[in-house]
């Protein structure tokens, strides 16, 4: 809220009855400007102080415009333990839901550590041109890669874990029920929102207090990243937040702006885009504006970007473009993130045709540096954390 300035004027009284009367109003003095205490003709305008303007608040536009409209919302129908790990499942109904009207179900492991890793898996994408997506959450947290707690040179080994599956087809945002078949009921459940809303309530508390944050997510969960910032930031607004975006680097249909307009729409997502933003969705196509203006909105988060520099998964099946297209495009876009914010965003991306390493090629190498060793040098704030490629 914006406070305006408040003048307070004092004529024809004491000087001292003056500030009694304004304390008494809660309306502090700046000045009192008189040279004759027993004059009230000549004591002069008191002007009150105004409050402090608050502090902006990151990502407020899109608050306002709905991205948080499921938060505290929903909680788990049940909590269960299983060694370590405990599974929340949300039930059946208005709520969270996958693709084919399933249960979401989400896990967490307390490590007893300070530090807290979110996790947001892949799994495909569906929209109205296309469908191809996991559409089960699946119980529990893989023990592999990032999330393996037993892996010597994982640099969040220790770390307390939130585990999210991807069962909505749509980059764990989506907003929409659809009658794919035509028959007149609904049999699509794109909850991505509601799913991704009650996955980190359940994380907050839990974890209310971390002492910094690792944000990840691998293909559909990379840019499942993009869309989670906001509502982790909303939940943690002191907290640092370092961000790894695994294959879903925001590289899209090279200008072709309304591809981005389409799954926006499909999805229900337009309020992620923030009304101010002219350039969000540009005209080449990308993502990457959008990429800046949360970079813009919050300086309190660094983002690293993975990616195959011929990302077969992500430029054929996904994009349809090709890998030629894909790489002719890949270098450009993540440049212009670094040319935006060259101390908190860089990049690693290794020559090939794969897609994902952070639970699929944990011992990927690109330009000599082990993915693990450059998360970590992210995490030590060491400046060996640079872009590098093959």
């Amino acid at each position: 809220m914006e406070t305006g300035s408040t003048s307070f004027v004092v004529t024809g009284i004491r000087k001292n009855l003056a500030i009694w009367l304004v304390a008494l109003m809660g309306l502090p003095l700046i000045a009192a400007c008189s040279d004759n205490n027993n004059n009230g003709n000549n004591n002069q305008a008191r002007i009150v102080e105004s409050e402090p303007e608050p502090e902006p608040i990151a990502f407020q536009e899109i608050y306002d415009q709905g991205v948080i409209r499921y938060m505290g919302e929903y909680t788990p129908m049940k909590s269960e333990a299983s060694g370590d790990v405990v599974n929340h499942t949300f039930g059946a109904g208005g709520g969270p839901l996958c693709l084919a009207g399933g249960e979401y179900t989400m896990s967490t492991m307390d490590t007893g550590s300070e530090d807290l890793v979110i996790y947001l898996q892949g799994g495909g994408g569906c929209w109205s041109d296309f469908c191809a997506a996991t559409e089960v959450a699946a119980v529990g947290i893989p023990p592999v890669g990032i999330m393996d707690t037993t892996r010597e040179n994982n640099p969040v080994k220790d770390w307390n874990q939130v585990y999210l599956p991807y069962c909505d087809g749509g980059l764990h945002a989506s907003d929409r029920d659809s009658d794919s078949d035509g028959d007149g009921a609904n049999d699509r459940f794109q909850r991505g929102l509601h799913n991704l809303s009650a996955a980190l309530d359940v994380a907050v508390n839990t974890f209310p207090t971390p002492r910094r944050i690792l944000l990840a997510g691998s293909s559909g969960g990379g840019l499942g990243t993009t869309f989670a910032l906001p509502l982790v930031r909303y939940l943690y607004p002191d907290v640092p937040i370092e961000l790894i975006n695994d294959s879903g680097v925001g590289v899209a249909r090279p200008n072709d702006p309304d591809f981005l307009r389409l799954l926006m729409n499909d999805w229900n997502m337009g309020a992620f885009i923030p009304d101010s933003c002219e350039n969000c969705i540009p005209e080449d196509g990308h993502f990457s504006d959008y990429h800046i203006w949360q970079m813009d909105e919050d300086d309190n988060f660094r983002r690293g970007m993975l990616s195959y520099s011929r990302d077969t998964t992500f430029a054929d099946y996904f994009l349809q473009i090709g890998k030629d297209a894909f790489e002719a495009v890949l270098f450009p876009e993540l440049q212009q993130l670094e040319d935006a914010y060259p101390e908190r965003q860089h990049s690693w991306v290794p020559a090939g045709e794969k897609h994902t390493f952070l639970m699929a090629e944990p011992d990927q190498t690109a330009g000599g540096v082990p993915v693990m060793d450059w998360i970590a040098a992210m995490l030590d704030n060491s400046s060996d954390w640079v872009s590098v490629q093959d």
